[in-house]
């Protein structure tokens, strides 16, 4: 029996939601597994993942191959590193204290890209929205001062009106003064 580590989609449609599973390699995709072993959420940004390492890694030890996705997410997430480090240790390159020295410089330096990377979408994320603020602000101001101009000119031709009204109302009001 072959065993795979691969994804078993769930989600709504156009919006997936995989579950990182081990599977006999002839089980449908989202059919029968044998053991869950995490989450992948590629809908958030950066892709939100959850996985138990050790079953990870006890199932890459048993012999199970991960499809290429799940190599990356197992990579992504240190497991593969793991067994490359307790592979060392079984052949007496290293230590086991030295590999998880090893292991935990690279678990520091990763959280610290991912952290960098969260903040910078922040950051970008409010400075977009600062921007679009400003640019509505100043369509606002755009259209105020349109509409101040239209009313402006809108009085003064009630007031030219107005004033052309009474000089005609003056004006036969003054021609008959002059006929009496």
């Amino acid at each position: 029996m072959s065993v795979k580590i691969r994804l078993a989609r769930h989600g709504k449609k156009n919006y997936p939601f995989y579950h990182i599973v081990v599977a006999d390699s002839r089980a449908p995709r989202d059919g029968r597994f044998i053991e869950l072993i995490g989450t992948y959420n590629p809908n958030t940004n950066p892709a939100s993942i959850t996985l138990n390492n050790e079953k990870a890694l006890k199932w890459l030890g048993h012999g199970a191959q991960p499809t290429d996705t799940c190599r990356r997410i197992l990579s992504y997430k240190g497991v593969l590193l793991k067994k490359h480090l307790l592979e060392g240790v079984k052949k007496g390159a290293l230590t086991l204290e030295q590999a998880e020295a090893k292991f935990e410089a690279w678990v520091a330096e990763k959280e610290a890209k991912v952290s960098n990377k969260k903040a910078s979408l922040a950051q970008s994320a409010s400075a977009a929205k600062k921007a679009a603020l400003e640019a509505e602000a100043k369509v606002n101001a755009d259209r105020a001062a349109e509409l101040a101009k239209k009313k402006a000119e809108a009085e003064a031709a009630k007031a030219a009106a107005e004033a052309e009204a009474n000089a005609e109302a003056e004006a036969p009001a003054a021609e008959e003064t002059t006929e009496a």
